[in-house]
């Protein structure tokens, strides 16, 4: 029984790898990009009752959009060009800049783009800016996060495949089964 479930989880996980277009790297999905996108929202709204937007006005904020609306254009353009369309499906860009010294950006599933005010100095100008914020994107296009999210996924499930496998042992087995 314990090697069935073994093998269950194993099957599960081969068959939700996949290849990243562009790049060809095999990469683990087990999550659906609309549930990922979905999430993503949530997490995004919440940000924002904690950290401050600079307002639109402001010419900083005018850049961040300027350079994240070229990018996401230019990416489209590309998907559309190689059939890959649907890799963007259900995103909905939108780029923000916010009041904070941490010298970061991120790009959520979905197309949710947050600069944080610190990164402009080191980015110094529009194209610094663009290598940024496209590096950001790229993660999402590539769906890092579904990724990352996935093989969580399959390293507790793991755990809770060794966990049942090693009931009935000794404690000490069972302490470095869950080490």
């Amino acid at each position: 029984m314990k090697y069935r479930l073994v093998a269950i989880v194993l099957l599960l996980t081969l068959s939700q790898c996949s290849k990243v277009p562009i790049t060809n790297r095999k990469q683990v999905s087990l999550l659906p990009e609309s549930d990922l996108i979905s999430m993503s929202m949530t997490q995004y709204k919440e940000f924002f009752t904690e950290n401050e937007r600079i307002d639109d006005a402001d010419h900083r904020t005018a850049m961040v959009k300027r350079v994240g609306q070229r990018i996401a254009d230019a990416v489209k353009r590309h998907l559309e060009d190689i059939g890959l369309e649907k890799r963007i499906k259900g995103y909905n860009w939108e780029f923000n800049l916010v009041n904070d010294n941490t010298v970061n950006a991120w790009c959520m599933p979905g197309g949710k783009v947050v600069v944080y005010s610190g990164i402009l100095d080191v980015a110094v100008n529009e194209a610094g800016l663009a290598v940024v914020m496209g590096h950001e994107i790229a993660h999402a296009i590539a769906r890092h996060g579904n990724e990352r999210m996935s093989q969580a996924m399959v390293v507790q499930g793991v755990g809770t495949v060794l966990d049942i496998a090693s009931a009935g042992k000794g404690s000490l087995t069972r302490t470095i089964f869950n080490q």
